[in-house]
């Protein structure tokens, strides 16, 4: 690992903490990195599977495109939450449905030479009505989609999200191989 010589915070926001990192690597060399410092609690994406065939999805604002994007429910795990019970929490506050069985289906990390978050992607299914009151401005689209057609999803124009383009293909592989 390369050595740290010095840190400093170079910008800050209500969002996001840019620090500085001086560091020596093994062979003498110094570089200078940027990144986003992460606050370490970590996020949770779900896959929700309504039934055999039913996958369910949001459809949310996305300040960083200007747009709506149809993804995976997700959020971040609160002070006090392991990252299933992050799961079952969004899963309520954003698609009105709570779970009675959640399953890891990979821990992934979003560009981590700028970035110090990692994000626990996780399988929802038995799933049963139920909604609580989450943070986000306006309700969210829920949308009913059949696993059977997960590849016209990919095609989609608005499901762009590389984590949830991931977490349908992780959901597809683990779907598959219990199905063996």
């Amino acid at each position: 690992m390369p050595d740290i010589l010095a840190t400093d915070i170079v910008a800050k926001s209500g969002l996001f903490t840019v620090e500085s990192l001086d560091l020596e690597f093994s062979n003498g060399e110094q570089r200078k990195y940027e990144r986003i410092k992460g606050g370490g609690r970590g996020a949770v994406m779900i896959v929700p599977l309504l039934d055999d065939d039913t996958l369910l999805l949001v459809r949310e604002y996305c300040a960083g495109t200007h747009d709506y994007q149809l993804g995976f429910p997700k959020g971040l795990i609160d002070p006090g939450e392991n990252a299933m019970q992050a799961g079952n929490r969004e899963l309520k506050e954003e698609a009105g449905f709570g779970t009675k069985e959640l399953v890891e289906l990979k821990q992934v990390s979003l560009a981590p030479s700028y970035f110090n978050a990692n994000m626990h992607i996780l399988l929802a299914e038995q799933l049963f009505t139920e909604t609580l009151l989450g943070d986000e401005p306006e309700l969210l689209e829920v949308v009913h989609w059949p696993l059977s057609q997960w590849q016209d999803l990919l095609n989609q124009k608005d499901f762009t999200e590389a984590r949830s383009v991931a977490a349908l293909l992780l959901a597809k592989e683990h779907l598959a191989s219990r199905a063996k």
